[in-house]
């Protein structure tokens, strides 16, 4: 495991600068594409409307959502259709996730996390493994979640670790309470599994 770097207290603002550096500085490391995964769910978006109106070559850089509802991406539960809302009129590309797609290695996974431990849409229940043969997998939470009631399509634990980086931004004290017991190898959560697997720098911003 690499040791977290762990930052208290920043605001979405800053958590917004954060990611533009990093994305700034892997842009500046090559002349092609960057490759990005970002979360859905409540957190992210503030921060990513703030990303949006970053002056980064938004053009060579390509967003994967780290999850999604299997819902169409008009629907206001679809984390697709409102990263793209965002970053497609600043010159990103947006990749819908399918089965069937190719999974790059991303410059910065960023990741959200639940309650209960879950990334991405890696939730207990499903027992995600770092040694898991596919990249992209559809499942059903067991159980759904009330408030997104809905099957989910999502990158596994090797294509999130397949990355130069890992971000995890959360709030609140019961989510610092459960990444903290991971950190420290006291739970076997799909989060406790992640952070144990990575190799690469890990920034938790809480």
């Amino acid at each position: 495991m690499s040791s977290p770097h762990i930052i208290e207290g920043a605001d979405d603002a800053e958590v917004a600068r954060w990611i533009e550096r990093t994305l700034a500085n892997a842009l500046a490391s090559t002349g092609g594409p960057v490759a990005v995964t970002m979360p859905g769910g409540s957190t992210p978006f503030p921060i990513l409307e703030r990303l949006a109106a970053a002056p980064l070559d938004w053009r060579r850089v390509t967003v994967w959502p780290g999850d999604d509802r299997v819902v169409p991406e008009d629907h206001p539960a679809s984390n697709t259709g409102r990263i793209r809302a965002l970053l497609q009129p600043a010159g990103a590309e947006v990749v819908t996730l399918t089965v069937m797609e190719q999974v790059p290695r991303f410059a910065l996974a960023w990741l959200g996390m639940g309650e209960d431990g879950h990334v991405a849409s890696l939730f207990p229940g499903s027992e995600p493994r770092v040694d898991d043969p596919e990249s992209i997998r559809r499942l059903t939470p067991d159980p759904l979640p009330p408030e997104a009631p809905f099957d989910r399509i999502t990158l596994t634990l090797p294509a999130l670790l397949a990355s130069d980086a890992l971000l995890l931004v959360i709030r609140g004290a019961a989510k610092r309470r459960v990444l903290a017991d991971a950190i420290a190898g006291r739970s076997d959560t799909p989060v406790a599994r992640l952070l144990a697997a990575a190799s690469q720098p890990v920034t938790c911003f809480t």
